[in-house]
C-alpha cells in the first residue's frame, strides 16, 4: 500500500468520517483556505492510488472508499514501527517513555487492558 501525503490523509480521515459523498461535500466540511480544483486534484490522487473509486452519477462523481481506515492504520503503523523502532513495540514504548510522551499511570491502563483482553 502507498503511503499517503499528509494533505492526502487529511482528506482520507473526511472520507472515512463521513462514507460516501461527492467532492464538494467534503471540500464543504473541510473548510480550507485550498482552492476547489487543488482539493479535486487530491481525491483524484486517492483515487489512483486505489484508496476511493469515484461513480459518476448525473455531473459529479460520488466517493467511494475502498481502504477502510483500520486496514489502513494497521499498515501504517507496522511501517512505522519497523522503520523507526526496529520492529519492535517495546522499543517505541520506552522512546515514548524516555521522551515524557506518556506516563507511569497511562502505562498501567494500558497493561489493564492487555490483562483484560488476554
Amino acid at each position: 500500500m502507498v503511503k499517503l501525503t499528509h494533505q492526502e490523509e487529511e482528506v482520507m480521515l473526511l472520507v472515512w468520517q463521513k462514507g460516501e459523498g461527492t467532492i464538494r461535500e467534503y471540500f464543504e466540511i473541510k473548510n480550507v483556505p485550498m482552492p476547489y480544483t487543488t482539493f479535486a486534484s487530491i481525491i483524484r490522487n486517492l483515487e489512483r492510488k486505489q484508496f476511493i473509486r469515484l461513480r459518476r452519477i448525473g455531473t459529479t462523481n460520488l466517493c467511494i472508499p475502498i481502504i477502510d481506515e483500520n486496514e489502513y492504520k494497521t499498515i501504517f503503523m507496522s511501517g512505522f514501527i519497523r522503520n523507526y523502532f526496529q520492529n519492535s513495540y517495546k522499543e517505541m514504548v520506552s522512546f515514548f517513555v524516555r521522551e515524557e510522551k506518556i506516563s507511569a499511570d497511562e502505562l498501567k491502563e494500558i497493561l489493564t487492558i492487555i490483562k483484560k483482553d488476554k
